[in-house]
Order: structure tokens, then sequence, then C-alpha cells
């Protein structure tokens, strides 16, 4: 998978507008009732990923989760950053 350029990057920002970009990385905390709210939200997030054979960074903070997404091989973002962010969103 290809990197993006920084232009690809803002437009594909746009389809997911509660992410944030630092450096190489996108990031997005999702905040849920409680402990188990959160965990569950985990869960699901773990079977996307896995299908996707694409993982998250996942900081978990009680009621919190925060997700950060970059592509290690192509040592910055691409599409599947992008891609696995929308199918989170729709969570």
């Amino acid at each position: 998978m290809e990197k993006l350029n920084t232009s690809e990057i803002e437009q594909a920002l746009t389809s997911v507008p509660q992410w944030k970009k630092s450096g190489s990385e996108i990031s997005r905390t999702y905040q849920f009732k409680d402990f188990m709210g959160a965990m569950r939200f985990v869960n699901s997030v773990a079977e996307i990923a896995e299908k996707a054979a694409h993982h998250p960074d996942i900081d978990i903070r009680w009621n919190k989760v925060t997700l950060t997404l970059t592509t290690h091989d192509a040592n910055g973002l691409t599409a599947k950053d992008f891609e696995l962010a929308k199918q989170v969103d729709r969570l």
C-alpha cells in the first residue's frame, strides 16, 4: 500500500472529520457510558481490524477509547488507515 501525499491526506480527512492527524498518524477518542460499553466497542473494533489485517493502537481509559492508525509498512498514512477509520465510525 502506497503512502498518501499531503493533499491526499487532507482530502481523506474530510471523510473522517472527527479524526485528527498528528505526524504520520490519525486518532480519535470515543466516549461511552461506562467501562463495559468501552470494552464492547474495543471488541467490535478488534473484529473489524482482524478482518482488514490492519490493527490500530488502542488506549482504554475507563469509558474512553482512543484509536490511533498508521500503516507501519508504508511508514505513514495510507488509504487503509482511512478505510478502517470509516468502518469503526459506523459501529
